[in-house]
């Protein structure tokens, strides 16, 4: 009877520790040079067809893409207008939001939730009746109201609208005194953490990574936090002066240091790290795997998404 009843509950747990809390679909894995693949993640809840977008520099040909992979059904615009419930924005830069400025004309009714510095930007340069039109509710006047603009605060957590999941948001350094984002999202006891573009601590002469680490090690310890998608852009040939606020392996690797010291001893063994932004210039894709595969000490588990295909976490 005892033996028994350990059995099953041993494998309760084994079912629940292997458990999938969230799905993200790649619209666009890239940083550069080819528009139709531009950062963008559509994430949900494993059990729910209502997303998010962290970041939009490709929408459109990303949703067509994950159609053709059989990962979503249907038409790419209906899928962007009913599945997608809002955009976290990470910065300003276009390549991180050209995507929602294209197809806003056909898009529906949503949030675009940003810390203030990126939903400023927003306001000033691109919803604006002289660049584009102002699909959004605040600023240039006639406002069309397509969008509502939720401004979020370091370190407090809101919820994001029509899903059932929340997000917190920590101020990242990218190429100072510019700044980037990260999002911590939850949904029930899970997280995913993701980054937009951020250089290191070491080259930015900053301490937010180490502050956005000390925040989230104890996730890593009560493996509830299940993946960090975060950027390599350059090969570690790049000159730091040349990094513009990027990381490389080498400077991702030590960055990783610094968590698993917060976390504890293998705590990132095997963990998922989601290798974002690679810019795609000459041979920097290849250069850059290589580079990350040869020195990972730590034997995280490298993950290299492709756009369209599903990763579930």
């Amino acid at each position: 009877m005892f033996r028994s009843a350990l059995f099953f509950l041993l494998l309760f747990s084994c079912f629940f520790a292997g458990a999938q809390s969230f799905k993200i679909v790649p619209l666009g894995v890239k940083g550069g040079a080819d528009e139709s693949n531009l950062s963008s993640y559509m994430i949900a809840s494993d059990s729910s067809d209502s997303y998010v977008c962290l970041d939009a520099g490709t929408l459109h040909y990303g949703i067509e893409k994950a159609i053709d992979e059989g990962v979503l059904a249907g038409n790419a615009g209906d899928i962007m207008k009913r599945n997608i419930k809002g955009y976290l924005i990470s910065h300003p830069h276009l390549d991180h939001l050209s995507g929602l400025i294209i197809n806003s004309p056909d898009d529906t009714v949503k949030a675009i939730y940003g810390l203030q510095f990126c939903l400023d930007v927003l306001k000033d340069k691109y919803f604006t009746w002289k660049s584009w039109a102002n699909f959004a509710n605040e600023g240039d006047k006639p406002a069309l109201n397509k969008y509502h603009y939720v401004t979020l605060t370091e370190d407090n957590e809101v919820p994001l609208e029509h899903t059932s999941m929340t997000v917190k948001p920590f101020e990242l350094s990218h190429s100072s005194p510019f700044l980037s984002t990260a999002f911590l999202v939850k949904s029930a006891d899970a997280y995913v953490l993701y980054l937009g573009d951020t250089g290191s601590d070491e080259v930015e002469k900053s301490d937010r990574l180490s502050r956005l680490w000390n925040q989230v090690a104890p996730l890593v310890k009560s493996k509830q936090l299940k993946a960090i998608f975060i950027e390599v852009s350059f090969p570690d040939e790049q000159p730091e002066k040349q990094l513009f606020g990027h990381l490389t392996p080498r400077l991702l690797m030590k960055e990783m240091h610094v968590l698993q010291s917060l976390a504890g001893e293998k705590s990132l063994q095997n963990f998922p790290i989601v290798i974002t932004h690679i810019k795609p210039a000459g041979n920097n894709e290849a250069l850059i795997r290589q580079e990350l595969q040869q020195t990972n000490p730590l034997q995280l588990k490298l993950v290299f998404p492709e756009q369209g295909k599903m990763l579930r976490f």
